[in-house]
């Protein structure tokens, strides 16, 4: 059967754009890798978040609206943003963490400590230690290699119907069920990040979607011809998959899993160097092809940001 490697990318909905880049690049120094528009609301923000080129399985996104009410995080929903950190980092974390006053507290499941928080639109995320994934080369303010964060640990899945949405993880995406701690049930996949799902088998209040909520969680494919047959596949299970998309650095299709989650399934390539060098990525905005005759109205309608060494890395 076909199997995604993990996940590609999560997205999510907050308030302000200055403030949500101030936090996942100054805070949590992540590079800024690029910034675009919604390709269907082009008067907002898409911020891409991710190690030092964006590679699939790094890369948080964000549509940012001033005008959004706020969310609640619940069923039908990611419910927590799970990050994997090198081996030995988690003091630095907790230090750094308090040091821009970001409350967190401990937990431990299945054997792994994780530092639990929540960003400043409160969306949940949490840091835990693991030996698995490549070192992200890159620094910025007070986060050097040897602590930054190296991509997606995975994801806390908030189904409505649990059994739907492990039925679709094990069934179609192809993971393995690796164990059951208490009322979480633990997926794994095949790539170093992003490769371990969690779920809740409790069903939570319902989620409403809004800022401070995750909009979709996208699983990796290699190639576009790889997506056909995930979109065909989709269709023959009866998930009435959307049309494929081009969304510049790759491609992709939509559904909603049994149990209210948004899945994509989105292509390894092109990549986020498909329009500016990598040395360069994240420093303009950038356009699609249809929307570059609207650029100057657009660079007036968008508000001013910019990626900054925040105060107490000075």
């Amino acid at each position: 059967m076909q199997k995604t490697a993990g996940i590609h990318h999560i997205t999510a909905m907050v308030n302000d754009a200055g403030r949500n880049i101030d936090f996942y690049a100054g805070v949590l120094g992540l590079r800024l890798v690029k910034k675009t528009i919604n390709f269907d609301r082009p008067e907002v923000y898409h911020l891409y978040f991710g190690n030092e080129t964006g590679q699939p399985g790094t890369v948080i996104t964000f549509f940012p609206w001033a005008k959004q009410l706020k969310g609640r995080i619940g069923t039908g929903q990611v419910g927590v943003t799970s990050y994997v950190i090198p081996k030995g980092s988690v003091q630095f974390w907790e230090s750094r963490l308090q040091k821009f006053g970001v409350e967190f507290t401990s937990s431990i499941r299945f054997g792994e400590k994780y530092l639990k928080f929540n960003d400043p639109d409160g969306l949940q995320l949490e840091l835990t230690e693991r030996d698995e994934g490549s070192k992200n080369t890159w620094s910025f303010g007070g986060v050097q290699p040897e602590h930054a964060i190296k991509g997606f640990g995975g994801a806390v899945l908030f189904s409505a119907q649990p059994h739907k949405t492990t039925d679709v993880l094990e069934n179609i995406l192809g993971l393995d069920c690796i164990g059951q701690e208490n009322e979480i049930l633990r997926f794994k996949s095949t790539a170093n990040v992003g490769n371990t799902i969690d779920i809740h088998l409790n069903p939570s209040v319902r989620g409403l979607m809004g800022a401070g909520t995750v909009h979709h969680i996208a699983w990796r494919t290699t190639d576009k011809e790889d997506l056909l047959k995930w979109s065909s596949l989709l269709q023959d299970k009866g998930f009435y998959p959307t049309e494929i998309r081009d969304r510049n650095y790759f491609n992709a299709v939509y559904f909603h899993e049994g149990g209210g989650i948004l899945f994509e399934i989105a292509t390894d390539q092109p990549g986020f160097a498909v329009d500016e060098p990598v040395a360069e990525l994240g420093n303009k905005l950038m356009l699609p092809s249809w929307l570059e005759s609207q650029r100057e109205e657009l660079e007036e309608t968008l508000p001013q940001v910019e990626v900054r060494v925040l105060e107490g890395d000075r």
